[in-house]
């Protein structure tokens, strides 16, 4: 499911990137043809302004004789003041055909006419077959003269501005831009109005050659500016409709990783349950053997009838009773603290230096049967807190308990109890020097069913309730616990309550 999600993901980023691409390339295509057009049209324009203005024709005069066609065409060129700068004259004599003379001999009229005017076709056709080179030339010093005109005078920059708009609508774009005019040397002839600011913006610049046909140092630079923000909205325009899908997709992957995380998750539980009932049926297990064993030889009359055995049997099958009961109690503690129960606290207000100073001789005498040392340096100036006592209590006799489980066997154990104010707040600390928990199962120890593996050695009793329950009972008292740990130095708890 995860390569199909990936899959289509990758699917539907190359459709998108390929659409924009075919896009930025439709509009290039269009700008370079827009760009063509334009400068064909100035030229072309020019050209027709010139021949309007400077060009005067006379009519053609024709004269026929009996030899033939004598045809008469000038051309006077004048400047804009109206002074004549040249002038052409053509002359052109065309003999008349032997089918022409006799059909005009026959003096019909009809004939007369048709013959003319086929006469003046073919004259017309000789006329631009043989002076077809001397109107080139006129062309051509036409162009030489449009040309020596600066670049200013020859191009009307708000025709070509309205020139590139159109011509860019024609080709499907229809975003803003600048431009300028440049001679082939680099030098600015013109810009638009917003050039200097919009022209500072990143975006695509295209260029193209205006009077091309003339001379390199008369030829002009036509250069136009698309900025970055509109150039994007057009080409990313085309690929909106296609949002809608692509999110989809991310939704239905990041689903995915979701139900991925919680299976794991779900999975992970499942593995502390059972580890929680192995331990469970482990601790239930040694008491259960030992209570029946001896309930079995209290049955035997030779032990009834001593009354040293009898009551050493006694005391066994009473404090394996109390250790099974101990057991129970703490997954019935931990019970009070699920999320359909709400465990009811008897509050009163305590001094905490003093309940903490009896916990610590009771547990001294543990402690010091195993060879090690416990301290208690009781420094909070403001004890008093408001807190429920048995619970209160176990959660001292958690940590410290914790603190026996996992002590190191190279060092003697040492246990040191501290308390303090912070503000308003009671804070109390209890350290060993034991094993250590390392950072990555630091983040867990609290929570419910999880033990810090010790390897494959069984020597750690519990079912991975007791730090849980710490937890429940310091935040159901609106106080908080944190852990500070060093692999192979020992760890650290620190709790928070409010003063009272």
């Amino acid at each position: 499911m995860g390569i199909c999600c990936m899959s289509l993901l990758y699917l539907q980023v190359s459709y998108i990137n390929t659409m924009i691409k075919m896009r930025k390339e439709h509009f290039e295509e269009g700008v370079r043809r827009s760009l063509y057009q334009v400068a064909y049209n100035l030229e072309l324009e020019e050209m027709r302004e010139y021949l309007s203005k400077n060009i005067e024709r006379d009519i053609v005069r024709g004269q026929f004789n009996d030899g033939g066609v004598k045809l008469e065409h000038s051309y006077v060129t004048s400047s804009e003041s109206g002074d004549v700068v040249s002038k052409f004259e053509f002359k052109t004599f065309v003999l008349n055909p032997p089918h022409f003379k006799a059909k005009v001999n026959r003096r019909d009229n009809k004939h007369s006419v048709d013959d003319a005017q086929k006469l003046s076709l073919d004259v017309l056709r000789m006329r631009y077959k043989y002076q077809r080179a001397v109107l080139d030339e006129v062309v051509y010093n036409m162009l030489y003269q449009a040309s020596e005109k600066p670049l200013d005078k020859r191009i009307d920059f708000k025709r070509l501005d309205d020139e590139i708009r159109l011509e860019l609508a024609n080709n499907g774009v229809n975003i803003p831009y600048h431009f300028r005019v440049l001679r082939s040397d680099g030098v600015e002839v013109y810009h638009c109005s917003d050039y200097n600011s919009g022209s500072k913006s990143k975006g695509e610049v295209y260029r193209e050659m205006l009077f091309k046909n003339d001379p390199p140092t008369r030829s002009a630079i036509l250069e136009v500016n698309f900025p970055i923000m509109f150039l994007n909205n057009y080409i990313y325009r085309s690929v909106k409709f296609m949002l809608p899908s692509l999110l989809f997709t991310f939704v239905l992957l990041i689903t995915f990783v979701i139900t991925l995380y919680l299976s794991f998750r779900q999975k992970k539980f499942n593995e502390m349950k059972n580890d929680f009932i192995n331990n469970m049926t482990h601790e239930f297990k040694t008491p259960i053997s030992t209570i029946s064993l001896a309930a079995q030889m209290l049955q035997d009359q030779s032990v009834a009838k001593s009354p040293d055995m009898f009551s050493k049997l006694s005391g066994v099958i009473s404090s394996e009773t109390k250790r099974l009961r101990f057991q129970v109690d703490k997954v019935l503690q931990m019970s009070m603290f699920d999320d359909k129960n709400t465990a009811s606290f008897k509050m009163k207000e305590l001094d905490a230096n003093e309940l903490l100073l009896g916990i610590v001789n009771t547990f001294a005498v543990k402690v010091e049967q195993n060879g090690g040392t416990i301290t208690a340096d009781l420094d909070a100036n403001d004890p008093f807190i408001y807190v429920d006592e048995m619970h209160f209590t176990n959660v001292v006799f958690n940590l410290m308990d914790n603190a026996m489980k996992y002590k190191r066997a190279d060092v003697p154990m040492s246990l040191a109890v501290r308390t303090w104010n912070n503000g308003n707040n009671f804070c109390l600390s209890i350290k060993d020097n034991g094993m250590g928990i390392k950072k990555d199962n630091l983040k867990r120890i609290f929570e419910k069913f999880y033990r810090v593996h010790t390897g494959n050695v069984h020597d750690v009793k519990g079912f991975g309730l007791g730090l849980a329950y710490v937890k429940q009972v310091v935040r159901a008292h609106g106080g908080s616990i944190r852990a500070e740990s060093e692999l192979g130095v020992g760890t650290t708890f620190i709790i928070v309550l409010p003063l009272k």
